[in-house]
């Protein structure tokens, strides 16, 4: 069985068909999504339909990202973020033209019902950004943190790889999971266009919400499956802008 983690997809629907078509999904494969599924290119809607009928067909795991908490706020209130808005939101507004009120309230569902994080039965932990808390992510205090923070990601980057896990210098809220796989920060902000991996930390946001790719990597075995550059198959739109 494979579990394979997805990183952020920002409304690009080919991207994401292009490199599920790659893998080759199999019945028995577990998709694990780490947030972010909209804002960015003109196909939000479209990606949350897309998988909302793929996890009838096959076991997925979709974590809340910070995007999507604001999608979610919009299709419970129409309260539109000022944030939100500048940073996808609107085109993500745009792509709900011709979906109806039906469709919106699955939506509105299919988001409510994101944990915010996920531990697998190997102590492999998948969240959309990060946490603080020494003892771990169900300790965390803000929920916000779960899909807003850097800082994990910044700690892992600057480690000193010669640190053995069991050293008192060691980071406690490292110690707790085998792997932490990540979203949210862009490796392509590190220069790097395929998932990275820092101690026992992952990104896996390789940038599709920019000039990057949509990345999945398979858990177990590491192998990295990618999707093209997303401004090549969305040649007439920009994406958002860092």
């Amino acid at each position: 069985m494979r579990i394979l983690a997805i990183g952020d997809i920002h409304g690009g629907l080919k991207a994401l068909i292009q490199v599920l078509n790659k893998v080759e999904i199999k019945d028995n494969d577990t998709l694990i999504f780490v947030g972010d599924y909209i804002d960015g290119w003109s196909e939000s809607a479209q990606v949350i339909q897309f998988l909302v009928e793929l996890s009838q067909k096959i076991k997925c795991v979709f974590i809340k990202g910070n995007h999507d908490v604001w999608c979610e706020e919009w299709l419970r209130s129409d309260d539109v973020n000022p944030t939100w808005y500048m940073h996808g939101g609107k085109e993500t507004m745009e792509s709900y033209q011709g979906f109806s009120k039906e469709d919106k309230k699955q939506h509105l569902e299919f988001f409510e019902n994101m944990p915010l994080y996920y531990l697998d039965n190997e102590n492999r932990l998948f969240l959309h950004a990060g946490f603080t808390s020494m003892h771990g992510v169900s300790k965390e205090v803000f929920e916000t943190t779960l899909y807003f923070d850097r800082t994990l990601w910044e700690m892992a980057l600057t480690m000193d790889k010669r640190i053995e896990k069991d050293s008192a210098i060691y980071p406690n809220r490292l110690k707790h999971y085998k792997e932490i796989y990540i979203g949210h920060t862009p490796t392509i902000n590190f220069n790097s266009d395929v998932p990275m991996n820092a101690i026992n930390v992952w990104n896996i946001d390789t940038g599709a919400a920019f000039t990057g790719k949509l990345s999945i990597v398979d858990v177990n075995t590491k192998k990295v499956f990618q999707s093209d550059n997303l401004p090549a198959l969305y040649p007439n739109e920009k994406g958002r802008n860092k």
